[in-house]
């Protein structure tokens, strides 16, 4: 790559905030000879054009030998991120690339199939006669010969390997905070009878730890080859047929990986394993899985830039990520939004740990309507941390008479229900669960937010369980860390904007102290700057007088807020999967 075209590279006219000054840092990092820059900027800073920027710089055809990689990837874990690169006109020359589910077949009387369920996927030997226009294989080939590829991270970890997407000259990972858990959790292994179709084929022993896993794999891929090979052998499936397929691929290509990789002895993964006992689920996952990184990110390029506002420890992220250090420069960027337009408030109700939280939610839900009635002309959002917490907190909201003004979601109608909260001019309160990364509330789409609880990682997870045994505490308090960082971020997106973060669980302060030797500068000033506001009395119908049901303004009418209030469906809607942009797992 070529550092020096940095600057002409840069895809606005003007920049803003420390944009220029973050392009030099980033330059001289590039130019020392490290193959990898980590870039922590804060929330809201335009790191998608610096990262636009970084992949300009790849080598270009014709500046390279036939075989030297050219080219970029961009890749980033959010399917929203994306969906913002796809509709952002200074981002036009990234090629967006999506996984073959997100797409229609074009042929008559299957134009509602997606493409893998299409029928060259379901008939052998399928000619399609207008291969050339479908929408896929269409973006695939000019993605493969863009300069600059644009996906998610599933695709691209998932096309490791493949002849369109090989390896390329630079390789930038937005929002890469969280690359070893979401490499965690990609390469985790879920056994049970809805992911596993000869289920019933099967024995299932006791399994106690990863060598009876391993024993397990093997005969369990032997079982799932012989089902692949008659199901690749017939004339023609099925759309469930199709489905079995494609799951026994995923499941055998997954099996086959995690046993080399835990009888190769050079491997620095340590697997876990849950299981209840013989013929029960089983799951099988892995801690520090370089080697999966290694084959799927880090053997894609030559120099890789790694964007985030929440790398919070270099050498701690190295080592999750089978980095080198030494071979690793940290480029940190300063914060330009004022901190007077960012504050914490300590409005504290208690602890909301599972033991706390029966005395502890009732009074977060008064909160919530003091805060309802301060912000009579405003829209907020509550992180919920759980569908359980937003349950209990909409229901007493509904008990208190203000759900006019409350908008909650569950998974299978998450993303219809925020769409439907961003477009509305109502001062609603959004009650959501998960939505602390990757949502830009700027200006007028949020002017207030509560954090419900700590996001601690869950202690009766297997791998976090192993991590405390070993005294990881240091990498449990930076990952709840990261993701309040990510939170605050969410309603300040410019110099210009303001938006106040209210703190609802005590646990958050201790968090504060026991992470403050990894804050970032910028937020341990809005740290300190925290203060308890005033608030008015708790008054239930001074809250809802902001609801359009009320009569007190919002102008909606009684149509537009149809499904305001939703049910509580199940919550296994594979679309919310991280994979479903690939494969479409539960």
């Amino acid at each position: 790559m070529d550092p020096a075209r940095l600057t002409a590279e840069f895809p606005a006219p003007s920049y803003r905030g420390n944009q220029q000054r973050a392009l030099g840092k980033i330059g001289e990092a590039l130019e020392s000879d490290n193959d990898v820059v980590l870039v922590r900027a804060p929330t809201g800073s335009g790191k998608s054009l610096l990262a636009r920027a970084i992949a300009g710089c790849a080598r270009q055809p014709d500046e390279a030998d036939p075989q030297d990689a050219i080219g970029a990837y961009y890749t980033t874990p959010q399917v929203s991120q994306l969906d913002d690169v796809a509709a952002d006109p200074l981002l036009s020359d990234l090629q967006v690339i999506r996984g073959k589910r997100n797409y229609s077949c074009l042929l008559p009387g299957e134009t509602d199939t997606p493409v893998d369920r299409a029928p060259c996927a379901r008939e052998s030997g399928f000619d399609c006669s207008i291969r050339h226009r479908c929408p896929y294989f269409s973006d695939r080939a000019i993605a493969s010969n863009r300069s600059i590829a644009a996906m998610t991270l599933a695709y691209f970890m998932q096309t490791a390997g493949s002849e369109s997407f090989g390896r390329r000259d630079v390789v930038v990972i937005d929002e890469a905070h969280g690359l070893a858990e979401w490499a965690e959790m990609y390469a985790t292994i879920d056994l049970r009878p809805s992911t596993v179709p000869v289920w019933d084929e099967i024995t299932i022993p006791e399994i106690d730890g990863p060598e009876a896993a391993a024993r397990f794999a093997d005969r369990l891929v032997d079982v799932c080859t012989r089902r692949k090979d008659t199901l690749v052998g017939a004339e023609e499936l099925s759309i469930a047929e199709v489905t079995e397929r494609d799951r026994l691929q995923e499941l055998i290509s997954n099996l086959k990986w995690f046993v080399s990789d835990y009888r190769d002895p050079a491997s620095a993964s340590t697997w876990v394993v849950d299981s209840a006992g013989e013929g029960s689920p089983v799951t099988i996952k892995p801690l520090a899985p370089e080697r999966y990184l290694n084959h799927t990110v880090w053997e894609r390029g030559n120099t890789f830039a790694l964007l985030s506002a929440t790398i919070l420890d270099k050498e701690g992220f190295c080592r999750g990520v089978g980095l080198d250090p030494a071979k690793t420069a940290l480029v940190d960027i300063s914060h330009t939004f004022p901190v007077e337009n960012r504050p914490l408030y300590d409005v504290t109700q208690g602890k909301m740990t599972y033991e706390h939280r029966d005395d502890t939610i009732p009074e977060v839900a008064r909160l919530l309507v003091r805060l309802l009635a301060k912000h009579d002309d405003e829209k907020g959002i509550v992180h919920a941390h759980s569908y359980a917490i937003a349950e209990r907190l909409a229901d007493r909201l509904r008990e208190f008479g203000v759900d006019g003004r409350i908008r909650t979601h569950d998974s299978d109608d998450r993303d219809a229900q925020l769409s439907s909260w961003l477009a509305t001019d109502d001062p609603e309160l959004f009650v959501s669960v998960k939505m602390e990364e990757a949502l830009d509330l700027a200006d007028d789409r949020a002017r207030w937010q509560v954090l419900c609880k700590a996001p601690y990682p869950n202690t009766r997870d297997s791998r976090v369980a192993r991590r405390l045994e070993d005294g990881q505490w240091g990498w449990y308090y930076r990952t709840a860390l990261k993701t309040v960082i990510q939170a605050c971020g969410r309603v300040v997106r410019s110099p210009e904007d303001f938006g106040r973060t209210y703190l609802a669980d005590s646990s958050l302060l201790d968090l504060f102290e026991r992470s403050r030797g990894a804050m970032p500068d910028w937020f341990a000033a809005q740290v300190d700057r925290m203060s308890s506001p005033n608030l008015p009395a708790f008054d239930p119908d001074t809250a809802s007088a902001g609801s359009a049901d009320s009569g007190g303004g919002g102008g909606s009418s009684r149509s537009r807020r149809q499904g305001r209030r939703s049910g509580r469906g199940g919550r296994s809607n594979p679309d919310d999967h991280p994979l479903a942009d690939v494969w479409g797992t539960d």
